[in-house]
């Protein structure tokens, strides 16, 4: 039976990981894993026998294999998870203010998808967004909203600089276009549509600030200031484990006392250590639709490292380890010290209502 490791083989493994012939064989044994995979029944998968080889799979490749930064993102990507937004705002007094913050906001899709969700439903709302990547180049093209709606082929997709509408915009060896997830009619809504470009309307790029910035620069959450909502999403799949948890931790900073925090595309173990040591209360409203929402990331599992294990709640800790969206409590951020309050446990999930 597969299995994922336990702390004690997990350190066997780190003990022997830099050996040359340990890394070779798994690398042969994770390159036949690829070639058969595709040939197990879909019914297997979907057993816990299935599920554990998955996930025994997923860690050898994380281990082992390489991790890079990607652009590729999409419009309206997870549907769930901006619909959960919206129910949690939703509770918001009519015209109140609404600070969010989106880390690593990449080519703007996310940013104005949430704009566009939010002020479709409340447009009474003042909200005030904060847009942050590390890439100032990113965040030029981004704010400036225009992307380009002609398919470029593979090559390009992958290496050119000149118009970012298509880089990276390779998924599972498929060039795939950011678009591909909206209806005319929202392409309508959202665009002013001429030739071969799509703009981003007006009303939808009010109060966004686009700031260049680091989330794991310790000063983060200084500079930018506490947020009512802070989405930090497919990012920290892409850096090592220790990198994301100790990024994870600093971006938890950015959120108020009672706020939000939307943190998917990680490794859950990693999300789930750092939910549990910080008393994060897991959101339990559409937890199974959000965590399956983005199709490219359940697809992606368990041959690539960034993508997500299937929901399974027979799970002693699934309450936390699925959940994708967290309160956060009355944290001390000076000394690191939970106040002792039962209504921020971590093991006290909330739900919301429509």
């Amino acid at each position: 039976m597969f299995l994922t490791p336990d702390n004690g083989s997990r350190a066997m493994l780190e003990r022997h990981s830099k050996s040359r012939i340990v890394r070779f064989c798994i690398k042969l044994y994770l390159l036949q894993a690829r070639r058969t995979f595709h040939l197990i029944p879909a019914f297997f998968g979907r057993l816990a026998l299935g599920q554990a080889y998955g996930r025994h799979l997923q860690d050898l490749i994380r281990r082992y294999g390489e991790r890079n930064q990607s652009h590729a993102t999409f419009f309206l990507r997870n549907r769930p998870e901006l619909e959960l937004m919206r129910r949690l705002l939703n509770r918001k007094r009519h015209g109140a203010a609404v600070d969010i913050a989106v880390v690593a906001c990449s080519k703007g899709a996310e940013v104005y998808s949430i704009v566009w969700k939010l002020r479709s439903a409340r447009p009474d709302l003042r909200l005030r967004i904060r847009a942050v990547d590390i890439s100032q180049e990113v965040v030029d093209f981004a704010a400036a909203g225009v992307y380009t709606i002609d398919s470029v082929d593979s090559r390009k997709a992958l290496h050119q600089t000149g118009d970012l509408t298509w880089k990276d915009q390779i998924v599972r060896e498929r060039l795939v276009s950011m678009f591909e997830r909206l209806t005319s009619q929202e392409m309508n809504e959202m665009f002013e549509l001429e030739s071969d470009q799509a703009r981003i309307k007006p009303w939808l790029k009010e109060r966004i600030t686009w700031l260049r910035g680091d989330a794991a620069d310790p000063e983060f959450a200084t500079a930018l200031g506490v947020q009512d909502v802070v989405v930090a999403n497919r990012f920290l799949c892409h850096m090592e484990p220790a990198a994301a948890e100790a990024c994870l931790r600093n971006v938890g900073r950015l959120v108020k006392p009672g706020g939000y925090l939307f943190v998917s595309g990680v490794d859950l173990e990693v999300r789930t250590k750092v939910a549990r040591d910080l008393a994060w209360r897991p959101v339990m409203e559409m937890m199974r639709e959000v965590h399956q929402g983005d199709s490219s990331l359940i697809e992606g599992w368990p041959l690539n490292y960034w993508g997500v294990e299937p929901f399974c709640d027979d799970r002693s800790d699934w309450k936390i380890r699925y959940a994708s969206v967290f309160q956060i409590g009355e944290l001390s951020y000076n000394t690191g010290s939970i106040f002792t309050n039962a209504q921020y446990r971590a093991d006290q999930p909330i739900r919301t209502k429509e």
